[in-house]
């Protein structure tokens, strides 16, 4: 028997791997842009609706809050209904609610539609966390995810490149409307992502997940390990207060302090 820890360590690092990183990598392009976005579009609605200091700082802190509130709500939906389901709502989600920013009638509406947008983006993690460990697995390529971090670098460049050009001549609801782009191009790409093969074992769909682990190793031309998937010994999931036990609080503390 194996695991899928273990199938994913024989087939190797592949074709496969390196699609997925592209593709989830991505998904910090568009995010970059969508987090980025407020602070090219902030002096432009000042003076479209005449706004204080506070109002302007309340469209960051409300993408924010957006975010971290959605992001409890999806993870628990991606426990439950898979990462697959929750990552296509999320792109489906920020793209929608960010074409509709640009078509907001006033500044409630664009406070309001930015948070939802927040909510939206937040998803991405759900699946770019699960999927990074596809890659992880194969521990020889651990410091390959270093590069992920370009990718946020690249939104966050691109979009104030596009503000430089965009925001003086066509405006900027243009801008956040080009600024979706990335986003609405995910989710043509989005049936090349599988579903988790760990997520399917942990619900005892061990078919789907022996299917995903076979088209692993099909597109990264390895065999698969002999013998039959089983599913690994059950463990307690995590609970929150896990969080500030004494043996733990400290890395929490510290950790929480980081971010």
């Amino acid at each position: 028997t194996f695991t899928v820890e273990e199938a994913v360590e024989t087939i190797g690092f592949g074709r496969f791997h390196i699609m997925l990183f592209l593709i989830m990598g991505s998904t910090g392009v568009a995010e970059a842009m969508e987090i980025m976005l407020i602070a090219v579009v902030s002096p432009l609605i000042r003076c479209e609706w005449q706004l204080q200091d506070w109002q302007v700082a309340l469209v960051t802190t409300m993408v924010f809050f957006g975010y971290m509130v959605f992001s409890i709500v999806l993870g628990l939906l991606a426990d439950r209904y898979g990462r697959w389901k929750i990552l296509l709502l999320s792109f489906l989600w920020a793209a929608y609610f960010s074409l509709l920013t640009s078509f907001a009638p006033s500044y409630v509406w664009f406070v309001f539609l930015r948070a939802m947008v927040g909510g939206g983006v937040s998803g991405h993690a759900q699946g770019r966390e699960e999927n990074k460990q596809i890659i992880v697995m194969c521990s020889c390529f651990n410091s390959f995810l270093s590069l992920g971090k370009v990718f946020w670098l690249a939104g966050s460049l691109l979009i104030i490149g596009l503000a430089s050009v965009v925001n003086p001549t066509i405006g900027w609801r243009w801008l956040i409307r080009i600024a979706s782009i990335p986003g609405i191009l995910l989710i043509l790409v989005f049936k090349f992502i599988p579903e988790s093969a760990r997520y399917n074992v942990s619900t005892g769909n061990m078919g789907a997940a022996l299917a995903t682990l076979q088209r692993i190793a099909r597109m990264n031309g390895a065999a698969m390990p002999e013998g039959v998937l089983r599913e690994p010994a059950k463990e307690r999931g995590g609970r929150f207060k896990d969080l500030i036990h004494p043996k733990y609080l400290r890395t929490t503390l510290q950790i929480w302090i980081i971010w």
